[in-house]
C-alpha cells in the first residue's frame, strides 16, 4: 500500500483528480492519497488529468494537461495575459462563482483560525468588475532584447514584461504608459537593473480618479530626469487630464517603490478625489483603496456596524488620509485617527479641514503606541475602528485595545486569515463577533475585503442599521 501512495507520490506523474475548493490564492485544491494537490485556473467541481510538478512530503503544486468534467461555471478568459502575469486569478469562471469563492475563503478563515461561527451573508460584488484600478505601479527593467520593459512581473517572479493594456486598469492608464515608454526610448533613457543597481528609470506610477483626471510619477535612480520637458509633453499630449508629472527619487538598493524625495516637473503633485460626500486631496505616497465605488460601500458598511448616536468618541487607527476617519465623524461626537505616515496625517488634518469637518484630530505614530499614549491619558473610546495592513493587528495591540473597554469594536480587513487570528486574539480578551460582511474591492483577484463587529460581552448592539 506504501508503494503505491509513494509511487503516486512522484514528480511529473499524471493522476486523474477532482477539484473540491480554492486556496487564498485562488489555486484549484484536490486529493491524492489524503495529500493535497493545488491545481491553477481550475474551479471546483472539475475533473482533470493533473501533472504534478513539484511535490514534498504534505502536498504537491500541478498543472491541467487535460480537462475531463467542465464546471457550468467555466468560462474562456477575456484576457491575452491571464497565467502570464500575477495580477488576476478568477478570469476562466464566471463572476457569480468567483463570489462564491470568496465566500467560503472568508468563512473558512473565521471558523478554523478564529473559531468563529457567523451567518456570512453573499459578498457585495462589484457593479463594474473590470476598468476600476485608481492607481496603478509598472515595474520597468531592461528588456532582453534591448532597452525598458515597462509593465507586469510574471506571475512568481521577477521577471518583467510589456504589457499594452490590461482590464483592471482604466484606457487612461493605457494612453499614458504608451506614451511614457515611446518618450523614453526617444530620449535613450535607460532601465533600471536590479542587479547591477545600474539604469534611471525605475517604476511609472499613476494615479486616477473618478472624473478622469490623472497623476503621473517617475520613480527614478537619480536626482534629475534628462530632458524633463520632453517627456512632460509627450504626457501632455496624449492625455488632456493629466493634472501633474512628479519625479520620486529612489537611489536605494531595496525593492520598496517609492524613495523619500520628490520633484515636480510639471503641474500639481495631488489630486482630489470624492469619496462618501467628502473631498480627499491624493499625493503620491497617499494610501487609497483602487476601487472607489466598492471602497464607499465598505466604508458605508464600517460606519453601519459602528452604530453611533452622535455622542461617541471614536478611535481610527491604521487612519490612512482620514478616509474612514471623516465618515465616522459625521455621526460620533469626537474622532480620534492614528497613522504612522507623516504625510498621509497631513493629508488627513488637510482633507478634514477641506471638508469642515472640526471634531476630528489626527496623530502620526504606530498604532499599537498611539493607543497605549490614549489609554494612559485617560481617553476612553466608545467605538475602535481599525483597518490596518495585510500583517493584521501588532501582537500587542489586541490587549491595547480590549484594555480601553470600547463597547464595540469595527475591524475593517483585507486578508481573512490575519482578520481570523485577531477574532480569535479579540474573543479571548472578551469581545465577541456578532456580524460580518464580505465586499469585493479587487474583481478578478483573490483579495477580499471584511468587515467585522466586535461587542464587549454583555454589551446590546440595538440600534445597528441594516445593510
Amino acid at each position: 500500500m506504501r508503494g503505491r501512495c509513494m509511487e503516486a507520490w512522484k514528480k511529473n506523474s499524471v493522476h486523474t483528480l477532482d477539484i473540491t475548493g480554492y486556496t487564498a490564492e485562488g489555486l484549484g485544491v484536490a486529493r491524492l492519497e489524503g495529500r493535497v494537490v493545488f491545481v491553477p485556473r481550475t474551479i471546483a467541481g472539475e475533473r482533470w488529468k493533473v501533472r504534478l510538478e513539484k511535490v514534498n512530503k504534505k502536498m504537491a503544486w500541478g498543472r491541467g494537461v487535460e480537462l475531463l468534467e467542465a464546471s457550468p461555471e467555466r468560462v474562456e478568459p477575456d484576457c491575452p495575459l491571464f497565467g502570464k502575469c500575477g495580477g488576476c486569478q478568477f478570469r476562466h469562471m464566471t463572476y457569480a462563482e468567483e463570489l462564491r469563492a470568496k465566500r467560503q475563503r472568508v468563512a473558512d478563515a473565521l471558523e478554523r483560525v478564529g473559531g468563529v461561527h457567523l451567518e456570512l451573508p453573499p459578498v457585495l460584488g462589484a457593479e463594474a468588475p473590470e476598468r476600476y484600478r485608481n492607481k496603478v505601479q509598472f515595474p520597468i527593467a531592461p528588456a532582453p532584447e534591448g532597452g525598458a520593459a515597462v509593465g507586469y512581473y510574471r506571475a512568481r517572479s521577477h521577471q518583467v514584461f510589456p504589457v499594452e493594456d490590461c482590464l483592471l486598469q482604466p484606457e487612461t492608464v493605457t494612453r499614458l504608459r504608451r506614451a511614457f515608454v515611446q518618450s523614453a526610448v526617444e530620449l535613450g533613457l535607460t532601465a533600471y537593473n536590479e542587479g547591477t543597481g545600474e539604469g534611471l528609470l525605475r517604476h511609472f506610477y499613476i494615479r486616477t480618479n473618478h472624473r478622469g483626471e490623472a497623476l503621473c510619477c517617475i520613480v527614478a535612480n537619480g536626482t534629475d530626469l534628462p530632458e524633463a520637458d520632453r517627456m512632460v509633453e509627450a504626457l501632455r499630449s496624449c492625455e488632456p487630464k493629466l493634472m501633474g508629472v512628479v519625479l520620486n527619487v529612489n537611489t536605494r538598493d531595496t525593492n520598496v517603490i517609492l524613495g523619500p524625495d520628490y520633484k515636480l516637473l510639471w503641474g500639481q503633485d495631488y489630486l482630489e478625489e470624492e469619496l462618501c460626500g467628502h473631498t480627499f486631496r491624493l499625493s503620491i505616497p497617499s494610501f487609497f483603496q483602487v476601487n472607489r465605488a466598492q471602497t464607499q460601500r465598505l466604508y458605508g458598511l464600517a460606519l453601519d456596524f459602528a452604530g453611533l448616536t452622535g455622542r461617541e468618541t471614536v478611535l481610527d487607527l491604521y487612519c490612512g488620509i482620514g478616509t474612514i476617519s471623516l465618515c465616522l465623524a459625521r455621526r460620533a461626537g469626537r474622532v480620534i485617527g492614528a497613522e504612522i505616515v507623516p504625510q498621509a496625517v497631513e493629508d488627513a488634518r488637510a482633507n478634514a479641514a477641506r471638508s469642515g469637518v472640526e471634531n476630528a484630530e489626527f496623530f502620526c505614530g504606530d498604532a499599537g503606541a498611539v493607543a497605549a499614549r490614549l489609554a494612559e491619558e485617560g481617553v476612553r473610546p466608545d467605538v475602535i475602528c481599525v483597518d490596518p495592513p495585510r500583517k493584521g493587528l501588532g501582537p500587542e495591540v489586541p490587549a491595547i485595545l480590549a484594555g480601553m473597554a470600547p463597547e464595540r469594536i469595527v475591524y475593517v480587513s483585507c486578508d481573512p486569515a490575519t482578520l481570523a487570528r485577531d477574532v480569535k486574539r479579540l474573543e479571548e480578551l472578551g469581545y465577541c463577533a456578532q456580524r460580518a460582511q464580505s465586499v469585493d474591492l479587487f474583481p478578478r483577484t483573490a483579495h477580499v475585503e471584511t468587515v467585522v463587529l466586535l461587542v464587549r460581552q454583555g454589551k446590546e448592539t440595538a440600534g445597528l442599521g441594516e445593510i
